[in-house]
């Protein structure tokens, strides 16, 4: 809580915000009538949209409040997982875009099942949903938070408050409201975040140079430490779970493999892809440069800070040192970064359960009646996750940053490696798949049960056979798992034959085809 209050001005900036985001929802609702327009908006959206939609669902209160509370505090290791991620992409988006849009519905699970069997479908979707849950109630937890210290409003209420408008823009908007909103708060996001900066340069003597200097002389702008040492928060650790975060994030992740059904063609959804990641790494490097920046602020001008957490050194910035009105513009910025990634959340969810779960135990249902269960989803996944923040909120979980990737090591399960293995090998099959995810699970449950502590004293000991590595480590080792024993206990089993465009094969013929075209186009052209 800061002394400083909300001016009526603040308020009505923050009013107009949620006023807007609920009237997209109102919007579009007129045309929610069917599945593939609720889901997918028909494949009718400008490549540069779904772009800024994928910029908007990576980008959430998470990065608005915790990356400036890493900067603060330490360097800038974490964006090392960014930077991964766009190389990752930079391979990735070619043949994993045409893939989709070719081999599935709705659900990028689908695939799974066209590559494995319904039990790879049903396992990657169930990790999905668990690791979003998780997501979900971290998001409206840290929002909540920051928010209700920042103007003195009770914590619960602003959750559940922001928590019904998220429902109400989802249910009612469908993808196609969730994604021109999130085309919005993307801008808002970005602007926010170069207004902080600008503010804190021009509230410095001597501006950049004097921020920068003090910044290099305490090492900030590094990505240290860069020793071998799994068990730590190590430049090698980021990098391999950026690798893999890449992967599954781009390559089986639902909020992402549903955008590029919305977009117009199969170029724009590539150009879309590309163009949301590029954005995504300078805004979280921006983010992360505003904790930075306030160390540079307020070692210049020692004593005005008074004891508080790193995560709590931004909003008390933006409570006593922005103008009356900037104040509640970059409130409606943090607002809006949790809404678009939650709206985003919730419409995914419910496309699953649609479509992996309700339509195989409802065969002979009609697409109205599928329509009517994935909007009921909806609200029952949006007051799920708003109990969880609650239980967030009431026994003050902390950390905030470290629970969002610890929950996505634990409970990732290995679905980049299903992957990987799906469109790599044309050897692998789903005897040694399914061996593959017991031993995933089964090494998954060892090192969540000897590492997580209670009181001190993990849950079960066993000595220096505990599993003492970082906690961001457990997604990669489980992702390697199931590629490494897949592909192994495969080699035990007859193969089927795999229909090509389940694999990177059929991708890089056609590159093949359309390079040999190229090649004569230019040699008649010469005759």
């Amino acid at each position: 809580m800061y002394d400083q209050t909300l001016s009526w001005l603040d308020y009505l900036v923050i009013l107009i915000s949620l006023l807007v985001s609920l009237s997209v929802g109102a919007y579009f609702a007129k045309k929610q009538t069917t599945t593939n327009n609720y889901y997918a908006a028909g494949g009718n959206i400008p490549s540069w949209a779904v772009g800024m939609s994928i910029l908007a669902t990576l980008i959430s209160s998470v990065t608005f409040l915790a990356y400036p509370g890493a900067g603060f505090a330490g360097n800038w290791i974490l964006l090392v997982q960014g930077i991964m991620v766009v190389a990752v992409l930079v391979f990735l988006v070619w043949f994993v875009v045409p893939l989709y849009r070719k081999v599935i519905g709705i659900s990028a699970y689908e695939y799974f099942e066209k590559r494995f069997g319904f039990f790879a479908r049903i396992y990657s979707s169930l990790s999905f949903a668990l690791t979003h849950f998780s997501k979900m109630g971290t998001v409206f937890f840290l929002m909540g938070l920051a928010i209700a210290s920042m103007t003195g409003f009770n914590s619960y209420l602003v959750v559940w408050i922001i928590g019904f408008i998220v429902i109400y823009i989802t249910l009612k908007g469908g993808i196609e409201a969730v994604i021109w909103l999130d085309v919005i708060q993307g801008f808002m996001l970005i602007f926010g975040g170069l207004l902080c900066v600008t503010v804190i340069f021009l509230s410095v003597e001597g501006g950049p140079s004097t921020i920068f200097n003090i910044a290099f002389e305490n090492n900030k702008i590094d990505f240290s430490p860069y020793e071998w040492d799994f068990t730590k928060l190590t430049f090698v650790v980021m990098v391999l779970n950026g690798i893999f975060y890449g992967i599954q994030k781009y390559g089986t992740d639902q909020t992402i493999v549903q955008r590029y059904l919305t977009a117009k063609s199969e170029k724009g959804a590539v150009r879309a892809a590309m163009m949301g990641v590029v954005l995504s790494l300078p805004v979280w490097a921006l983010f992360m440069f505003i904790g930075t920046a306030l160390f540079s602020y307020y070692e210049s001008m020692p004593g005005i800070l008074p004891d508080m957490k790193s995560e709590e050194v931004f909003p008390y910035f933006i409570m006593t040192q922005l103008p009356v009105g900037v104040t509640g513009l970059i409130l409606s910025a943090l607002i809006a970064a949790a809404i678009s990634s939650l709206d985003s959340d919730l419409n995914c969810l419910s496309a699953i359960a649609v479509e992996d779960y309700y339509i195989r135990l409802k065969k002979n249902t009609n697409d109205q009646q599928r329509l009517k269960f994935g909007k009921l989803v909806v609200i029952v996944s949006g007051i799920a996750a708003l109990l969880i923040a609650s239980i967030y909120v009431y026994t003050g979980s902390e950390g905030v940053l470290g629970i969002v990737f610890g929950l996505y090591a634990i409970f990732s399960g290995g679905i980049a490696g299903i992957f990987l293995l799906g469109i790599f090998s044309r050897r692998a099959n789903k005897q040694g798949l399914y061996i593959a995810i017991g031993v995933c699970v089964l090494f998954t449950a060892y090192a969540v049960l000897t590492s997580l502590k209670i009181d001190g004293v993990p849950l079960i000991d066993l000595g220096d056979m505990n599993f003492t590595h970082h906690s961001y480590m457990l997604g990669v080792y489980t992702h390697i798992i199931i590629l490494v024993v897949g592909y192994v206990a495969s080699l035990f089993f007859k193969t089927e034959p795999v229909h090509e465009d389940l694999t990177i094969y059929a991708w890089y013929d056609k590159v093949k085809v359309d390079r040999n075209e190229r090649r004569n186009n230019k040699l008649n052209n010469k005759k």
